[in-house]
């Protein structure tokens, strides 16, 4: 007999998923406005993007003639023994192309701007790239003077940011969250969400985002009426 058999195991919780309700997504979209990362984490809301992937996202993957960004890599930070910030693979490693709204990508083509000029400022100082070629390959959000983002510095301006709008029990991974629900909630179907998020597989993306909001049910009740009405002329 195994003795493990024996054994019962714990069971799993799921962390509650605490998106942002449309009366938040409105006031943090306000409060970034003035946050030096504000525009980072926008991106993350209108994208899904993980936080790994935000903070290591590059020039090059960004094609602003198809509006489209490719999420091929995360920035991941490790102790200076073990090599220190490197690039890595993505959790399941398989590159995924988005299509964001083009106000995402409006922010992305400002962000080119507002890097430039703090190259212009930081002279000497700067870090990120010293010509226009090895930009084409470097990050497109990185501090001041071209420090690349740490997740501890990015998580310190997110919690300002939603303890600013009464929402302090938010992470940062609840804007992928928020991202989701509103896809849902706006007409994607799972598999376009399961594709934007860079899930393995819809299943997954129905057993996390499986449960149906009010809004959801609200339209689609209108849809049902609006088929009786039309059947009944």
């Amino acid at each position: 007999m195994n003795p493990a058999d024996r054994v019962t195991l714990p069971r799993i919780e799921k962390k509650e998923l605490q998106p942002l309700t449309d009366e938040q997504v409105k006031a943090f979209l306000q409060a970034a406005e003035l946050d030096p990362l504000g525009s980072l984490l926008i991106v993350i809301l209108f994208t899904g993007l993980r936080e790994s992937e935000a903070i290591g996202l590059t020039w090059d993957c960004i094609d602003f003639r198809a509006g489209t960004v490719k999420v091929c890599k995360q920035l991941q930070k490790r102790p200076l023994k073990d090599g220190g910030t490197v690039f890595a693979p993505l959790k399941n490693n398989k590159t995924r192309i988005l299509k964001p709204a083009p106000y995402v990508m409006d922010i992305l083509a400002k962000q080119w701007t507002i890097q430039t000029e703090q190259r212009i400022r930081a002279g000497e100082l700067w870090r990120a790239w010293t010509n226009e070629e090895e930009r084409q390959t470097a990050l497109v959000y990185t501090m001041p003077e071209g420090n690349d983002v740490s997740p501890t510095s990015l998580r310190y301006h997110f919690k300002k940011l939603v303890t600013a709008i009464g929402a302090p029990n938010v992470r940062v991974h609840d804007l992928r969250h928020t991202f989701a629900v509103l896809s849902l909630q706006n007409g994607d179907d799972i598999k376009t969400v399961q594709g934007n998020l860079g899930h393995a597989t819809a299943a997954f993306t129905l057993d996390v985002y499986g449960h149906v909001s009010e809004r959801m049910k609200d339209n689609s009740a209108a849809r049902m009426q609006a088929y009786i009405d039309k059947t009944m002329e």
